[in-house]
């Protein structure tokens, strides 16, 4: 009996019918993406290291001047602005798994186009949801990207190192100012994290409250570098 070569098989079933662009529709990549929209993706350009805002020649923000985040640098692929933010509710709100691997291979590029030595991390981690918020939605979303980025960069995801534990109101639906106290104290981690250089998982960065609180505790545990990888990044005023 004659073996199946998988790979080839894959290339056949590619040919015969082929990608299509989450954005568009067109022929596209492996990855869900077309070129030209992959190229008109809003990107964030020169930013601060340590939370990801636009700063005119890349240097710190003055928030994280003022204040140092307890996590090192957020890596974002794109800004939270049109299209992008439209896929990522279809895939968060509108249950569309399917574009768990699109909206990662994106955070795989801005992996790569900003790989070294030192920027490369030990395991992943998915931001969590807290029970009651996860067995409404049915899934987690950071935790379907961290799944499709430890595939494609063979990275450990470590699951259930962090979780939620304060079942808070949604960060959105609160002013700025109180953003950082509806998440204090919302998190725990276990050890599994001790010594190791940590990159934790999400869809979209805000206000940076819940990636500051879940990083600290991070850190609590004993992680010795937390990195935030989100999509997208909102750039947004932070009055109110």
């Amino acid at each position: 009996m004659r073996t199946i070569n998988i790979a080839r098989l894959n290339s056949w079933l590619a040919f015969l019918a082929p990608s299509r662009c989450v954005f568009c529709g067109d022929i596209a990549d492996s990855a869900q993406i077309c070129a030209p929209c992959r190229t008109a993706l809003p990107r964030i350009g020169s930013r601060c290291p340590h939370c990801a805002l636009p700063t005119i020649h890349g240097e710190v923000c003055g928030a994280c001047l003022t204040k140092k985040p307890p996590f090192a640098m957020t890596l974002a692929a794109c800004r939270y602005t049109f299209p992008l933010d439209r896929l990522i509710q279809d895939f968060k709100y509108g249950k569309k798994l399917v574009l768990a691997k699109p909206l990662a291979h994106l955070l795989v590029d801005a992996y790569r186009e900003r790989q070294a030595d030192d920027f490369r991390p030990d395991i992943l981690v998915a931001m969590p949801l807290s029970r009651s918020r996860q067995i409404e939605r049915g899934f987690n979303q950071a935790q379907e990207i961290a799944r499709n980025l430890a595939h494609t960069l063979r990275l450990p995801l470590i699951n259930n190192a962090l979780v939620r534990t304060a079942d808070a109101p949604k960060q959105a639906t609160l002013p700025w100012r109180e953003r950082h106290k509806n998440v204090r104290n919302a998190f725990a981690c276990s050890s599994s994290v001790a010594g190791l250089h940590v990159a934790l998982i999400d869809d979209v960065m805000t206000s940076g409250a819940t990636a500051s609180a879940a990083a600290h505790e991070l850190r609590r545990a004993g992680a010795v570098n937390v990195d935030i990888w989100v999509v997208a990044r909102a750039v947004v005023n932070t009055v109110g």
